[in-house]
């Protein structure tokens, strides 16, 4: 291999790792409609959360009709008990995005009367700087097994992440 391909090789890899490490806008549920009361506990927006990964910097995006809801981010008394009255910010405009600017949990709540009490809320936990998204997990050690639950890690995209960077790697190391 000439050293034009092996920059090349080298280049692409180093694009293929910045694509999976860089902050992104996630529309909160996948979905247009995602924010409303939940039709089931299986149809949760945490349901979701748990198999997501966020990471600082990324922004959590809302679609919703902006004059009959809104999405207030509240603290973790405020998120069980469905308070409404001092939240720590209040989006109306329809098109909410909220940055995730620091580790650790975001709890959200329907801002419309009624809602939150039937399901309408979210809870994400944003991942530490020394706990970056791979693609893939390793095992949790006995501590982390102790503490709160963790969400699931498996998804397809990560694995496919994985597997071609361990592939450039083995090409790599051919020539």
């Amino acid at each position: 291999m000439d050293i034009f391909s092996r920059r090349l090789t080298s280049s692409f890899l180093f694009f293929l790792f910045l694509s999976f490490t860089e902050a992104k806008e996630i529309l909160v549920g996948g979905k247009t409609d995602a924010w409303k009361i939940p039709s089931s506990e299986s149809d949760s927006l945490n349901r979701w959360a748990e198999k997501s990964r966020f990471r600082i910097g990324d922004s959590l995006v809302w679609k919703y009709d902006g004059g009959k809801d809104s999405v207030l981010l509240v603290t973790k008394e405020a998120y069980a008990s469905c308070n409404t009255s001092n939240s720590i910010a209040e989006y109306k405009d329809g098109n909410t995005k909220v940055k995730l600017d620091r580790s650790g949990p975001f709890y959200f709540i329907s801002g419309a009367k009624g809602h939150c009490e039937q399901g309408q809320k979210l809870h994400v936990v944003v991942l530490s700087q020394k706990h970056r998204y791979t693609g893939i997990s390793p095992a949790p050690s006995p501590a982390e097994i102790e503490g709160p639950a963790i969400a699931p890690t498996s998804s397809a995209a990560g694995l496919k992440a994985g597997f071609l960077v361990t592939l450039g790697v083995v090409v790599l190391g051919l020539f």
